[in-house]
């Protein structure tokens, strides 16, 4: 186990507190954790962190606490997997509340005296007017709604119209998340098509961690250009955390008339993006990671204004020429109609248009709260600049850890800061997810693990600190420690195993 130098340490300290953006840390409810075990069989067994609150000593249940302090914050670098709650979430989420409770259905158009919030009607459209600049697109382009695979799939619909006799695969990366492969897959059954002849998958012929060039990705546009309609990629790849080059990307792909769809899951919020000067025809998210709204809230999507106008007035002679068809609901109907509630679906202009169901207010007003600390923040400019240093940080703990402890890991993030957000990945030795895991959980640091051997760390530069990074590597350095002597008994009863093996087969022969 090795220890950070207090040189280290220090410049931890006094890059935290030279930070502009410290102040939005306090802005988060950074969990404060203690260690719970109960008595089991006469001994002592972990069963993770909760609330840090002391027991009532009337308790029966034998849940002790160690002497950690209770109100130490644990080290929770998993944003890229589940952002932490603002503390202005709670108050949005009241006053939300109070409006059904004292206005009922009038909520819809009349707001509560002086409420934040805007009425229920309108609320969308506020969320897409805070999430456009954080895109890079006019409130126009974007809608707040659906999920993320849901979203993907209402694209598809609208934009991919496949020719078995000309253009009609979709290219994807071959580590996309399951749920991009699910929809694509079901996409071109749906269509009648096969996925092993329309479905074409993007592989590095050089990276064994499949980190893919740019010339890798135009590759394979090349080869099947010619009979290729989509493309759906990934502005951050979930497991390396790479982060492609969506503008030169998109560009080559329009060259070759293939209509682009990016995944930003993992981008959004993360890192600087320009979805309409980029040209981008369409995009989806989701909104929990990075952008903090809470656990499956409300995903968004993205359509660049030349594929989502409407030139035909409802009154017009065949006004369906006037728009792209698409799956349709009320919601994505144009206002001065949508209470007609005539029969007679017309869009209105935008991504707007794209929207099936009304809403849900309680997620937007989740989502409204952690993109007003986006404001609060300055934008994302700055927050990409913390990043950065917080990442490279980060990256520099890890490389002068000792040599004992960097034989059993490597980082498979991209070392360039221009290919990656906030998260490196670890691909740790194999056999030591588990036990590192298990150290990690005990000394309260949060990361994410992705089996066989990763685990993810990203700091979210709205709330983790550079002294964060620091009590990761410790704690990191300590669960290694553990992870020898673990894999180290697992090699010595395994070895017994077959000692015992081999001398019952010597005793039969």
């Amino acid at each position: 186990m090795s220890s950070i130098a207090a040189d280290v340490k220090e410049r931890a300290q006094a890059l935290d507190r030279d930070d502009p953006l410290s102040f939005t840390r306090s802005e988060f409810n950074v969990r404060t954790l203690s260690r719970q075990f109960y008595n089991h069989e006469g001994g002592l067994v972990w069963i993770g962190w909760a609330n840090a609150q002391l027991p009532d000593s009337s308790s029966s249940s034998g849940a002790v606490h160690d002497d950690a302090a209770p109100s130490s914050p644990c080290v929770y670098l998993c944003g890229n997997s589940l952002g932490l709650q603002p503390k202005r979430t709670p108050a949005r989420i009241s006053q939300y509340l109070a409006t059904w409770a004292t206005q009922g259905v009038q909520g819809h158009f009349k707001p509560l005296e002086e409420s934040p919030l805007p009425t229920w009607l309108d609320a969308d459209a506020r969320a897409a007017e805070l999430i456009a600049p954080i895109v890079g697109a006019t409130k126009s382009e974007v809608a707040v709604m659906q999920t993320l695979t849901a979203n993907l799939h209402l694209l598809m619909s609208a934009f991919y119209h496949p020719d078995i006799n000309g253009k009609h695969k979709i290219i994807l990366e071959s580590r996309a998340f399951p749920s991009d492969h699910f929809a694509v897959e079901t996409q071109l059954r749906h269509h009648g098509l096969s996925p092993e002849i329309s479905m074409v998958v993007i592989e590095s012929p050089h990276s064994k961690d499949n980190v893919l060039t740019t010339y890798d990705i135009q590759s394979v546009i090349s080869t099947h250009a010619a009979t290729t309609s989509l493309l759906l990629l990934p502005g951050i790849q979930y497991y390396t955390g790479q982060l492609l080059d969506i503008p030169l990307i998109t560009a080559f792909a329009h060259k070759h008339d293939i209509f682009v769809i990016w995944d930003l899951a993992h981008a959004v919020g993360n890192v600087p993006l320009s979805l309409h000067s980029w040209e981008v025809d369409a995009a989806a998210w989701c909104s929990y990671k990075y952008l903090n709204s809470g656990p499956g809230c409300i995903g968004g999507l993205f359509v660049h204004e030349r594929h989502s106008a409407v030139t035909r007035a409802i009154t017009d002679e065949q006004p369906k020429e006037g728009y792209r068809n698409r799956l349709a609901g009320w919601w994505g109907n144009d206002k001065k109609t949508r209470f007609a509630m005539a029969n007679k679906f017309h869009p209105v202009g935008g991504a707007a248009g794209f929207q099936l169901s009304n809403p849900s207010i309680l997620d937007i007003t989740s989502l409204s709260a952690s993109l007003e600390m986006f404001q609060l923040a300055g934008g994302i400019k700055p927050l990409r600049e913390k990043s950065l240093k917080l990442t490279a940080f980060l990256e520099s703990l890890l490389q002068a850890m000792p040599e004992a402890d960097k034989a059993l890991f490597r980082i498979i993030t991209p070392s360039d800061p221009e290919q990656r957000g906030a998260q490196l990945s670890i691909l740790l030795a194999a056999g030591f997810l588990l036990p590192v895991m298990k150290v990690l959980k005990a000394n309260a640091v949060i990361v994410d693990e992705r089996k066989p051997d990763v685990i993810r760390v990203a700091p979210a530069p709205l709330y983790n600190t550079f002294e964060d990074c620091v009590k990761f590597v410790e704690a990191l350095s300590l669960a290694l420690e553990g992870g020898r002597r673990a894999v180290g008994r697992m090699a010595v009863v395994g070895g017994g195993i077959w000692m015992y093996i081999l001398f019952g087969l010597r005793q039969a022969t």
